[in-house]
């Protein structure tokens, strides 16, 4: 089977619906073009699918380092399987193997409020610093913001577009855009490329978003926001949902304060967060704690230390601290001198 057999029916003009029952049928793309004119009362009048067309859009993929998969690709997502309307094809530019990963989508409102941006930084924060991958519409405000950190601290993120895999939207994400692609992240879209950003095809965006995710998180969200039919699409594949509370006051947090009426899980502290992931904070704590004990044995290693000097370098809680000073003690790592200064063992 060649490229051009699977480029005609990703042009061909018909539903997902359409296309996915005719592969059921016929086995492959060649099949189906071999025996169009058998199936004309399915594509009707949709077949203008050239073959000038078909170079075209082969060679604009090539010039553009867009790849593509379809729904019979081995890296096409299993979940997205599951949802109503998968699509048949997917455009992407970036590491297209993330869609294997463990995957959380982080949503919420354009215009947010500073609370929204600060939670949606920290929750970022620790879903990248424990290797899963964020997903987003890479829209204004909490996706952005979400993307951006989750980049900011080495972890990798998942872009999806309501518009042509070559358009960027907004366009002050410009510089996010390529970062994601630089920096091992992906971006996929179902749309052909050179697609403009039309308001109808966000909500339609808003299923693959959810389809390609294990949990969702909604940060803010106002009573009309379209992170709500994320919410839906998810809800339908019965998968977990968190939202942040938020002032009764605050518009923008109204959608997700009803979330948490309706059963959704809250994030209250770091730990529920944890809870709503799978991560286990001993684990957790453990893994800080060794990462704490390599900057107090760098501190004390040249020369006696005061604790205050201590507790100012090594900018950790203090309860946290003086375990770690114990425990070191008695493995005899540390010693306490008089007057609160430590020492490393001789």
């Amino acid at each position: 089977m060649s490229n051009k057999d699977v480029l005609w029916f990703i042009l061909l003009k018909i539903s997902n619906d359409k296309k996915i029952k005719l592969l059921e049928y016929y086995k492959n793309e060649k099949n189906i073009r071999l025996n169009k004119n058998n199936i004309k009362d399915l594509i009707g009048k949709n077949d203008e699918v050239t073959e000038v067309i078909i170079e075209k859009l082969g060679c604009y993929l090539i010039n553009n380092g867009i790849g593509y998969i379809t729904i019979n690709h081995k890296d096409y997502p299993k979940n997205l399987l599951d949802i109503n309307d998968p699509p048949y094809c997917l455009f992407y530019k970036g590491n297209i193997k993330l869609l294997k990963e463990n995957l959380v989508a982080v949503i919420g409102a354009r215009k947010c409020s500073s609370y929204g941006a600060e939670v949606a930084k920290r929750i970022s924060k620790e879903i990248s610093r424990n290797n899963i991958t964020v997903v987003s519409g890479l829209a204004a405000g909490i996706d952005s913001i979400a993307q951006k950190n989750a980049i900011d601290y080495k972890g990798k993120t998942i872009g999806v577009l309501g518009c042509g895999i070559d358009v960027i939207y907004p366009k002050s994400n410009k510089n996010l855009y390529l970062e994601i692609i630089n920096k091992g992240g992906l971006i996929i879209s179902e749309y052909l490329p050179k697609t403009p950003p039309l308001a109808f095809n966000f909500p339609r965006r808003n299923r693959i978003i959810s389809g390609v995710s294990e949990k969702l998180i909604v940060v803010e969200a106002s009573d009309k926001s379209g992170s709500l039919i994320t919410v839906g699409f998810a809800l339908e594949s019965g998968k977990d949902i968190m939202a942040i509370p938020g002032p009764v006051i605050n518009g923008n947090s109204s959608g997700c304060n009803k979330l948490i009426r309706d059963g959704a899980k809250p994030f209250t502290e770091i730990e529920d967060l944890y809870d709503f992931l799978n991560i286990d904070i001993k684990i957790k704590e453990k893994l800080a704690k060794n990462s704490y004990k390599e900057l107090l044995i760098r501190e004390i290693n040249s020369e006696p230390k005061h604790l205050d000097d201590i507790i100012k370098s090594v900018n950790v809680d203090r309860r946290v601290l003086f375990e770690l000073l114990f425990e070191m003690q008695n493995r005899n790592e540390i010693i306490c001198l008089p007057g609160n200064y430590y020492a490393k063992s001789i």
